[in-house]
């Protein structure tokens, strides 16, 4: 399986260009019968197969930083390969990913949950 798409690889590439940003995943990948997730924003412009994303290997402890693509689609298990969610959507910024899933100790799709993490604009601010 392709890890992504044409228009979500140039969505990526074109994400790594404005690096700092607060992005919406992407791409969520995921490993067969591991608790292994990654929420993928970017890739590097320069280096394609470097991804940034919210990376949890399943030990309780979700975070944000950089994967190389290449090494995770190196590693097999019983299952198989890593693979795409084909019907992930981010709704949220990254950030309110990595905010959830800190406090759950996993990467969560709960809205109920990630709700709660969504930045609350401050009164009397109009939308820019």
């Amino acid at each position: 399986m392709k890890l992504y798409t044409k228009p979500q690889f140039d969505q990526l590439i074109k994400n790594g260009q404005n690096r700092g940003k607060d992005h919406y995943p992407v791409i969520k990948l995921f490993m067969p019968g591991t608790a292994h997730t990654w929420l993928i924003t970017e890739l590097d412009p320069d280096e394609p197969s470097l991804a940034f994303g919210l990376c949890d290997l399943g030990m309780g402890f979700p975070e944000l930083g950089y994967v190389s693509l290449e090494e995770i689609s190196s590693v097999k298990t019983r299952w198989g390969g890593v693979e795409r969610d084909l019907h992930f959507a981010g709704k949220y910024p990254i950030s309110v990913y990595a905010d959830a899933a800190r406090s759950c100790e996993q990467i969560t799709e709960d809205d109920a949950v990630l709700s709660l993490y969504v930045k609350q604009k401050p009164p009397g601010k109009k939308p820019s």
